[in-house]
């Protein structure tokens, strides 16, 4: 039995990276998601938990890079993000906590 993930478990963090603040400019958002998160999951979260109306989420999967530490191999984990693109008038202010 598969239970509906809460809004807290699609949500990870806010990515603020250069891009994720450009992105901000044009009235959007970057999250860090559960992998297994869909679009309309995602949409429901975001409106839920910051009260805001979503226009469009596009979601992207970055693959792990090998990397070494001394030698030995290892990977990262995969991530994936959602761009939220909200309504006009709507805001997020990342930079302050939940």
């Amino acid at each position: 039995m598969t239970t509906k993930p809460e809004h807290y478990d699609v949500i990870v963090k806010p990515v603020i990276t250069e891009k994720a603040t450009m992105t901000s400019e044009a009235n959007g958002v970057v999250f860090q998601v559960a992998k297994d998160a869909s679009k309309p999951q995602i949409k429901e979260a975001v409106e839920a938990l910051f009260n805001v109306k979503v226009k469009a989420v596009n979601t992207t999967i970055t693959k792990g890079k090998t990397k070494r530490f001394r030698g030995i191999k290892g990977v990262r984990s995969d991530v994936k993000k959602a761009y939220v693109t909200l309504e006009e008038g709507n805001t997020i202010d990342v930079s302050t906590g939940l």
